[in-house]
């Protein structure tokens, strides 16, 4: 992994890590140990998700640049896909308390996206294609023997 997608992934996991302990105890406090469970359980899955989903798009961008778009975006389907069989599946279960799950889930994803998208604004990546030679300036020849 390159040292900037290390640094965008560090710099939306802390701070959604962060809101995640907060979330735990706002859980624990609201709707006791099934909160807490829940939301627990949101938090790794927030964590996790979008994890796996830094790491697909990085390594699609070293097989092929021109894919990560669409890793991304079939990643996303996936996790969607992913949630929501979670939360069709785990509906009736009452050893967790759902809500804390759910909105521990829409709480951390809007900090995650905001978080990485702010990591990814702050690192400065320069991007030198291979094979290609510098401009030329307008003025004609670089040789300042000319």
């Amino acid at each position: 992994m390159e040292s900037s997608d290390a640094r965008i992934l560090r710099g939306a996991a802390i701070p959604t890590g962060l809101a995640g302990v907060a979330a735990i105890v706002i859980g624990l406090l609201v709707a006791g140990s099934k909160g807490a469970l829940g939301a627990a359980i949101g938090v790794a899955v927030v964590i996790v998700f979008f994890s796996i989903s830094v790491f697909v798009v990085n390594y699609t961008a070293k097989i092929s640049p021109q894919t990560m778009m669409m890793a991304g975006l079939l990643s996303y389907a996936a996790k969607f896909i992913v949630v929501l069989g979670l939360v069709i599946a785990l509906h009736d279960v009452t050893f967790w308390n759902p809500k804390a799950f759910a909105w521990t889930v829409v709480a951390l994803t809007l900090i995650w996206v905001m978080a990485e998208t702010r990591a990814t604004l702050q690192v400065r990546v320069i991007e030198l294609a291979p094979g290609k030679e510098p401009a030329k300036s307008a003025g004609g020849s670089i040789d300042p023997g000319s």
